[in-house]
């Protein structure tokens, strides 16, 4: 007969068993920011195959040598890391970089669309390789070129899990979301004028901070899209989206370091503000670990979608849960619309290209 003790001890090894199988991770934008804090804790238990695709070889030794100066060490990180090198801003280099992934042809447990692009302040759109808005080319399209190549190596895994990075301004309700022009999609009409319209909506007058809030409204369409057709194909993946809360890191990296070449006096005040008077932003460390344990925890499974918000109690206080998402990014005809359009562009790239998940 077990006692209670023997059950908690029991529970305690489960739960270890739970956070440390072996899985093969990709996780884009692991260069810095949450992703970098994520890996680094990954890397550090020595359980796990991490890819981290990075823009140049320059970032990516850089990106080594930080992780080497952090802890990890070099045997391991030759082991346990590999640096493949993938601009997600051009989609021949997110095609290179998919081939690779099929000469190699393991399969990847855990696919975390991490990278995140924003400009706020900037008047003029920045443009992809190919001619399309930054944010949205880098926010959204690239992750669903990359998931619609490699489907198969994802569907091969012992446990599938998706996890995308989105935010709460993607809500019109939500206090970051109310502030300024609020995400709205319209019915894409910017996707079928390519070249002439850089807003998702068809507005012709571009907002760099409307545009960041629209693609993290795509972050959460393009999630419980995949839910929805994978279960067509008979295919069961856990896919999670998530809010890290606002992460205003004290170096000059991470997040905000695009928007700050535009207005680099308002966004230091802005940040001393928020993260050392009143306290209302999340560290980046906390963020990473949030970050690592979506890719691990087997808390987080389910066969369905799942939205977790870290929501800001009070000052330095916050609670990660599961949350409600917009009546905009619950609607399945724009989901399904999104899908489709995005898909366009894909094939409009590549006519010949054979995407295994449409």
């Amino acid at each position: 007969m077990y006692t209670l003790v023997d059950l908690f001890f029991s529970r305690m090894i489960n739960d270890s068993l739970n956070q440390n199988q072996t899985k093969r991770i990709l996780i884009t934008g692991a260069s810095s920011g949450i992703g970098y804090q994520a890996v680094l804790k990954l890397l550090r238990s020595r359980n796990h195959t991490i890819i981290m695709p990075c823009r140049s070889s320059k970032r990516a030794e850089e990106t080594k040598m930080s992780l080497l100066r952090d802890g990890i060490l070099a045997e391991d990180l030759s082991r346990f890391g590999y640096f493949p090198i993938m601009d997600l801003s051009d989609l021949n280099s997110v095609e290179r970089f998919v081939r690779e992934l099929f000469v190699e042809g393991s399969f990847i447990d855990t696919l975390v669309f991490n990278a995140g692009l924003q400009y706020t302040g900037f008047d003029t759109p920045r443009l992809s390789k190919q001619g399309i808005e930054l944010t949205f080319a880098v926010n959204h399209l690239a992750n669903q070129y990359i998931f619609q190549r490699i489907f198969p190596l994802i569907k091969n895994s012992r446990s599938s899990r998706i996890i995308i990075t989105s935010s709460e301004v993607h809500d019109p309700s939500s206090p970051g979301g109310r502030i300024g022009s609020p995400a709205n999609l319209g019915e894409l009409k910017g996707l079928e004028l390519l070249g002439n319209c850089h807003m998702l909506d068809g507005s012709l007058k571009f907002n760099a901070d409307k545009a960041y809030k629209d693609s993290k409204l795509c972050n959460l369409l393009f999630a419980k899209e995949i839910v929805k057709r994978a279960g067509l194909v008979g295919a069961k993946i856990n896919v999670i989206a998530w809010a890290p809360g606002l992460v205003i890191p004290k170096t000059d990296q991470g997040f905000f370091r695009y928007s700050r070449k535009n207005n680099e006096l308002g966004q230091r005040i802005f940040a001393f503000i928020a993260r050392d008077l009143l306290g209302v932003t999340e560290t980046i460390v906390n963020a990473g670990e949030l970050l690592r344990d979506l890719c691990i925890d087997k808390n987080y499974e389910s066969d369905s979608f799942e939205f977790y918000s870290n929501k800001l109690l009070g000052p330095r206080r916050h609670v990660f849960e599961s949350s409600a998402v917009s009546n905009d990014a619950d609607d399945s005809h724009l989901s399904h619309l999104l899908w489709q359009r995005t898909y366009r562009i894909c094939k409009q790239h590549n006519p010949n290209l054979e995407f295994s998940f449409t």
